[in-house]
């Protein structure tokens, strides 16, 4: 599988063209509905598995892997707190059955500031409901079967919830804005719904919001869902839904940019064996400054991979100190990847920024990888807190 994906992963970053070949392989696998519920006749997948299966699609293509994150994710949730309509979610598990069907919760605005209540809105139309508004850095927008939208209402006293809107609705356009640094393939996009029908079974969540000053807006599709917790499949213990989530985020795509970066390490080794060094008796690989060099990836790596692969299967026992740290574990992880990666490109020297060797290419997705990591301020300060808050006790 990795060697499929990193076939054609140049390919698509170079055009920012979308994967399908890809995500077709990854579906044909199995892959996309691992965390698919027993109840619901799927293998029930843990974060423990997630992560592992996340690391190694990193390892082939960074797109790929970041757009089966968000599917994966949606289905976890779905297994924690069965929040689509029954029927619904079987229509979904019914086209997964036939072909990949990617869903993703979009809630990032163009230009959202701290406090204030979506700009997209929901007008009531009969039975139903008319969205109009604007979700940007949706990842997969193109290729999506489903979109949970986040949106207020337009009554007197507004509801906030979410909106399942199917990828082929009427009114619904794909807006081509995603031009980064990397992660090229992925489709983040721009969604565009203009007075977009939602039956009002779909509509889930509703509930008054009264917007709280200086609150922020989410973060974007990767942001955490709201709301009380169920118990999760695997056992949640009483930690809230909104905290479990964002724990399966966090070690979900840590797990992605981990994967990148021992991508990246395979390549500098293969690359160490075959350059020709100064004494002709030694291959280049072998001298202490290299060997070292290479152990400090190394080392960085092993660091990140203990980190998320240990505290996966204790969130997946629900243990709330677990639950609590994954925000860090993300935060470290990903600056681990990201040293990891540059320090090769230090080490390959000019060949490491070459178009001509992958290397280039997973420095540029290791770094747009902290897209889907809060900001380091806001990590760093909870972190704070939660020592204070610890030191303090009797």
């Amino acid at each position: 599988m990795v060697d499929l994906l990193a076939a054609r992963a140049e390919e698509h970053d170079r055009d920012a063209t979308f994967p399908y070949q890809g995500i077709e392989a990854v579906h044909e696998a199995g892959l996309l509905t691992l965390t698919v519920s027993r109840a619901y006749g799927g293998p029930g997948g843990t974060l423990a598995d997630t992560v592992r299966v996340l690391s190694q699609l990193g390892r082939g293509d960074a797109s790929v892997a970041v757009v089966t994150a968000f599917t994966l994710l949606r289905h976890a949730e779905q297994a924690r707190r069965a929040d689509w309509p029954t029927a619904g979610y079987r229509r979904l598990l019914t086209e997964s059955r036939r072909g990949p069907a990617l869903v993703n919760t979009l809630r990032a605005e163009p230009g959202a500031g701290p406090g204030g209540l979506p700009e997209t809105v929901a007008r009531r139309d009969g039975d139903g409901w008319l969205l109009t508004g604007r979700k940007t850095y949706c990842t997969g927008a193109e290729a999506l079967a489903w979109m949970a939208v986040t949106a207020r209402t337009d009554e007197e006293e507004p509801r906030t919830g979410t909106f399942l809107v199917r990828g082929e609705s009427e009114g619904l356009e794909i807006d081509p804005t995603w031009d980064q640094l990397g992660l090229r393939a992925s489709a983040s996009h721009d969604v565009v719904l203009d007075r977009v029908r939602v039956p009002a079974d779909l509509a889930l969540g509703l509930g008054t919001r009264e917007p709280r000053k200086g609150a922020g807006r989410s973060g974007g599709e990767h942001a955490a869902g709201a709301g009380a917790g169920s118990r999760a499949e695997h056992g949640a213990g009483s930690v809230a839904e909104a905290e479990l989530s964002r724990a399966w985020h966090d070690l979900a795509l840590s797990a992605v940019a981990i994967g990148v970066a021992r991508a990246a390490e395979s390549w500098l080794v293969r690359f160490l064996g075959r350059r020709t060094p100064a004494d002709p008796t030694e291959p280049f690989g072998t001298p202490s400054r290299h060997r070292c060099a290479l152990g400090e990836i190394e080392a960085q790596l092993i660091g990140a991979e203990e980190l998320v692969e240990g505290l996966a299967p204790r969130v997946d026992r629900g243990e709330p100190d677990a639950v609590a740290r994954t925000g860090p574990a993300h935060l470290l992880a990903t600056r681990a990847a990201t040293a990891a990666v540059q320090q090769a490109v230090a080490l390959a020297g000019n060949p490491g920024l070459s178009r001509r060797h992958p290397l280039e290419r997973y420095l540029r997705d290791v770094l747009s990888s902290r897209v889907h990591l809060a900001a380091e301020e806001v990590v760093l300060d909870a972190a704070g807190r939660a020592a204070l808050e610890r030191g303090a006790r009797p």
